[in-house]
């Protein structure tokens, strides 16, 4: 594939205005079908790029992700479901998108060439080795990102990029280069379909396996979910149900007197006070299999 294989025309564009809804329906979902499969290729990159992620957030850095138009969508997207999904901090996630959040309510073109403005964020947010920045771009080279990551690299930060593009200038740059093979689009260059999808599955992959790193993840369960609502309190008292083997009632109790942590309930309904369920995370690095190990479950 060529370094613009983002701008070329798809297969079956000839004509695309012309036929039936069903038919140029098909094609599109056909050609989002091909984008999803292009993800298994980068697996490797992204098992690489998780374990980078993971060291910087264990290390007490930061997240951060860097993005324009389209991928910073993507981007947003993954960023601001971690702290409730997987109970990290907020503030140890955030998303860099070109021309600010103002973007949101009308995307423009412009900002995603303002490299200087992305330098300039990555030194006010003073960017440091125990930090990990994700550089998102379809075609590989868009000013805004690259320079975000290529500020954060040279202050030591580890770096990874994610493009559509195979040989884009941004695999130069990075510490790991995740490439996401992707099909022409059916409308040229509109990477907000099969590119974007393609990078919402990739992140969705790299920020999953970050939390299974961090001991977020238990048997498939979100263990460290922030319960902030009554659907999410009713999964927290079932993940406690399915781990421990307690009833609804006993896992409500335990929840209570774990003020809604899942990990610290899970602990309390298997036999341990609060004292030794808070003693048992902190000895094993808040993983919740080994802390359950050492109470002989």
């Amino acid at each position: 594939m060529s370094a613009t294989q983002t701008e070329m025309n798809h297969q079956s564009a000839g004509g695309f205005d012309m036929k039936p809804a069903n038919e140029a329906l098909a094609i599109l979902a056909m050609a989002q079908a091909e984008a999803a499969q292009a993800v298994q290729e980068a697996v490797p990159a992204i098992a690489e790029a998780a374990k980078l992620a993971a060291a910087s957030i264990d290390a007490g850095g930061r997240l951060i992700y860097a993005a324009a138009g389209s991928s910073g969508l993507m981007a947003l997207a993954d960023a601001l479901e971690l702290p409730g999904t997987y109970g990290i901090a907020a503030d140890r996630i955030k998303v860099l998108l070109a021309g600010g959040m103002a973007m949101l309510s009308e995307m423009k073109g412009g900002p995603e060439d303002d490299g200087d403005a992305a330098r300039a964020e990555i030194e006010a947010l003073q960017v440091g080795p125990n930090d990990c920045v994700i550089a998102l771009t379809a075609s590989g080279y868009t000013p805004y990102p690259m320079a975000a990551v290529e500020a954060a690299r040279a202050v030591g930060a580890r770096t990874v990029g994610i493009s559509n593009n195979r040989g884009a200038p941004l695999f130069d740059v990075v510490d790991v280069a995740i490439c996401l093979p992707t099909p022409p689009e059916v409308i040229a260059g509109s990477t907000r379909m099969g590119a974007g999808t393609a990078q919402k599955i990739a992140l969705n992959m790299l920020s999953t396996m970050m939390a299974v790193h961090l001991g977020h993840v238990h048997d498939g369960y979100m263990v460290n979910v922030v319960a902030d609502n009554l659907k999410l309190q009713g999964r927290a008292r079932g993940i406690v149900m399915a781990v421990s083997g307690v009833s609804e009632v006993e896992a409500g109790t335990a929840l209570d007197q774990a003020g809604g942590g899942v990990k610290l309930a899970v602990l309390i309904a298997a036999g341990a006070d609060m004292v030794a369920a808070r003693g048992l995370l902190v000895k094993h690095g808040g993983r919740l299999r080994p802390a359950l190990g050492a109470l002989g479950k």
